[in-house]
């Protein structure tokens, strides 16, 4: 099976536990992120939904669509640049660690990575330490992938 199809199959399975039917325009947008190596804003997808599937959709009903794909772990909201990336374990269906995002400063590219569940225990426990209480525990760090660093001048 291939990535893409084992994608789309884990999307139907959300979809049916939500009670939700996997539209046309949903599965688009799914597939849009799964192809991007970008994180995509909702009126970068509307642009690309209407030049690749001919299809009109206004950016807020990009937002509804992207609400659906990241309730369901399938995408992530990157909140530093208001965008999304399809969720990198969208084709498994095992528990995972916590995402945390490595993103270049420089292309833009986002590798998810997990965080070990200890690690982020102990992450929780400083914040509680501060008094804070945590109330997201997606991380997203500015990075410079190895190309971009190895192009870099010192």
């Amino acid at each position: 099976m291939t990535t893409l199809a084992a994608a789309t199959t884990r999307a139907d399975d959300a979809s049916d536990k939500a009670g939700v039917k996997l539209t046309p325009k949903r599965r688009n947008v799914f597939s849009l992120l799964l192809a991007s190596a970008t994180p995509l804003s909702a009126y970068e997808l509307a642009e690309q939904c209407k030049e690749q599937f001919g299809q009109s959709i206004p950016p807020m009903s990009i937002y509804r669509m992207l609400d659906f794909l990241t309730e369901n772990n399938l995408a992530h909201k990157l909140s530093s640049a208001n965008k999304f990336i399809s969720c990198a374990h969208s084709t498994c269906n095992h528990k995972h660690q916590v995402p945390q995002f490595l993103i270049c400063e420089q292309c833009h590219q986002v590798k998810e990575i997990g965080i070990q569940k200890e690690i982020f225990a102990a992450l929780r426990v400083s914040v509680e330490q501060a008094g804070f209480v945590l109330t997201q525990s997606q991380l997203e760090l500015k990075c410079l992938c190895t190309d971009c660093a190895q192009a870099t001048p010192n």
